[in-house]
């Protein structure tokens, strides 16, 4: 997960990711194919080098919940992006033996099947656009996705720092520096009180 920031970023206290509230500030829906290209531009133009049109476009063919947006005021301010992975395909994450960029269609779970992981590939926005993960995590708190656990991988200190203030953990696995965020009832961890992340100005991104 890269992360690009604009000024000064607020530290962000710790959150659980599924106590998160859902904000009245940032709307987030299933992402439209209209989206798309808004989407991507938002994250080439904060992290020099990104193009994630086409695999943008992949993604929301295999599942149309893979990709939220996020709105404020009808405005569209940024994204996240999934892969929902089967079981072939979480082992393969474990394994490291699945291309992120362009997973193989086997290890993706069919729109009617339940999850077995969900794998935050994409997280893109500026203002308060990251206040919609409460939005986001209420609705994958819905059965077909109840099982996942999520993944992700920072590949900078910011994008660490989020993972962290979400409740995630690095795990061993031959997948390099891949952290997991066990669902609160896979696990005895503290339940923290329900808040939204600091509101900073930032984009997130992983390719």
């Amino acid at each position: 997960m890269q992360i690009a920031t604009q000024g000064r970023r607020e530290s962000s206290p710790r959150h659980d990711l599924d106590r998160l509230s859902p904000s009245s500030v940032i709307e987030a829906e299933p992402a439209t194919q209209q989206d798309l290209a808004q989407l991507a531009a938002i994250a080439k133009r904060e992290i020099p080098g990104v193009n994630a049109s086409a695999e943008l476009a992949q993604i929301l063919k295999a599942d149309p919940e893979s990709i939220f947006s996020f709105r404020r005021a009808g405005k569209l301010v940024g994204g996240i992006a999934f892969l929902f992975l089967n079981c072939s395909g979480h082992d393969a994450l474990l394994l490291d033996n699945i291309d992120l960029k362009n997973p193989q269609r086997a290890y993706l779970a069919r729109s009617d099947e339940s999850v077995a992981a969900i794998y935050v590939w994409a997280l893109a926005g500026y203002g308060r656009a990251v206040m919609g993960l409460g939005s986001v995590a209420a609705h994958l708190r819905q059965s077909r996705f109840t099982e996942a656990d999520y993944y992700a991988q920072p590949s900078t200190k910011d994008g660490r720092d989020l993972l962290i203030a979400l409740g995630f953990r690095p795990i061993q696995s031959f997948q390099s520096d891949l952290w997991c965020y066990l669902r609160p009832w896979h696990c005895l961890q503290p339940i923290w009180p329900a808040s939204n992340p600091s509101t900073g100005s930032a984009t997130y991104a992983r390719h």
